[in-house]
């Protein structure tokens, strides 16, 4: 028996003088707070998303609690990244939420999906020839999910490379993926050949911090609102209503983060590992490099010297570290630069998780970048 909808008073009030009964609103589960707040923001006045990977929680490698895996059991609708980020989510989907509707939000039509950059300098792509590659059969939101391990040969071998994953180094970041249509980074092994042989990956295929780019959490109100509206019809058009409002307030952000952000679109910067692409494409920013392959491999003395050269070379004016990681990387990339320092964090462990969520997660971002010194 499910639960009924949770309903502002106002609308409450409006059904108990109608003389109506409250609709039942499907129990929701979304797999990251990014998502989560998307979901959070087209259920708002009418349910609570669960939550599975809580914030500061490894995306790439997590041991679910009793509720996270409740939240799964009882769930109508999953929506998650896919296992691109994941890759650990999927047998828990299939032996859990086996009678849910699960949505992979990077195969929804018209999300925008890169490759991921390959070298230490990022040297080997150009965002604009990419974009939206291998999405365009999927349609609407509600066909050619890959709902039940389509995807399979890439389901394992990925190691945390957002920050969160103390405890994981036994996964390969990246290996054995075959991404079909999304598969573009072949041919780019360049300096970095040794430490990814070393540590059994390749990271080509596509990179999957797609919720990044503020174009591709638009495109996901919208199919997180046709999905809702599809399960609870009553309560369709204050779906869709929510996530028009979500996207407003979503393209809101966007420029005024834009605006702080414009006079640093010229200058180059260094993040600890390849994490923002999205988020530099959709503000006109330019990394140029990282620190790290990946956020659980130790990057050689070899990459370490190059990226020296790359701060140096380029006059790169910030060099951005991540919570979870050693300080001490970045201290050694900066020594007797003149660069200045700050934090990124891509999925905003810091920040309250809910409706308000994903724009938080844009201005905290753009203030990190605009505050370096």
């Amino acid at each position: 028996m499910r639960k009924p909808g949770m309903w502002t008073a106002s609308a409450a009030a409006l059904l108990a003088g109608a003389g109506a009964v409250a609709a039942e609103v499907p129990r929701v589960a979304a797999d990251i707070a990014p998502v989560h707040g998307l979901v959070a923001r087209v259920m708002q006045g009418l349910g609570e998303p669960a939550l599975v990977v809580p914030p500061g929680a490894s995306p790439h490698g997590y041991a679910m609690r009793p509720s996270e895996a409740r939240a799964l059991d009882q769930a109508d609708l999953v929506f998650w990244l896919g296992e691109a980020l994941t890759p650990w989510l999927e047998a828990p989907l299939e032996e859990l939420a086996g009678d849910a509707h699960r949505i992979e939000l990077l195969e929804a039509r018209g999300t925008t999906v890169l490759p991921f950059r390959e070298g230490a300098r990022f040297e080997a792509h150009d965002h604009g020839e990419h974009d939206n590659h291998g999405h365009q059969e999927h349609a609407g939101g509600h066909e050619g999910h890959a709902e039940h391990g389509e995807h399979g040969d890439h389901a394992e071998g990925h190691e945390d490379h957002d920050g969160h994953g103390d405890g994981h180094e036994g996964h390969a970041d990246h290996d054995g993926h075959d991404h079909g249509a999304h598969t573009s980074a072949e041919g780019h092994g360049g300096r970095e050949g040794h430490e990814e042989h070393a540590h059994g990956h390749h990271h080509e295929g596509a990179d999957p911090h797609a919720w990044l780019l503020p174009a591709n959490a638009q495109v996901w109100l919208d199919v997180i609102a046709e999905e809702l509206a599809e399960h609870d019809p009553d309560n369709a058009a204050a779906y869709r209503a929510n996530a028009e409002a979500g996207k407003q307030e979503i393209a809101e952000t966007v420029a005024t983060v834009s605006a702080q952000l414009a006079p640093f679109q010229d200058k180059p910067f260094i993040v600890f590992h390849d994490a923002y692409q999205y988020f530099e494409q959709g503000f006109g920013l330019q990394a140029a490099g990282a620190i790290s392959l990946s956020d659980a491999v130790k990057p050689s003395p070899a990459r370490v010297a190059e990226i020296r050269d790359v701060v140096a070379d380029r006059k790169v004016a910030c060099v951005f570290s991540e919570p979870q990681f050693n300080p001490g990387l970045v201290a050694t990339v900066l020594e007797g630069t003149g660069a200045g320092t700050a934090v990124l964090d891509p999925l905003g462990a810091g920040l309250e998780p809910g409706a308000g969520f994903y724009p938080a997660l844009l201005q905290d971002i753009g203030a990190a970048i605009a505050g370096c010194e």
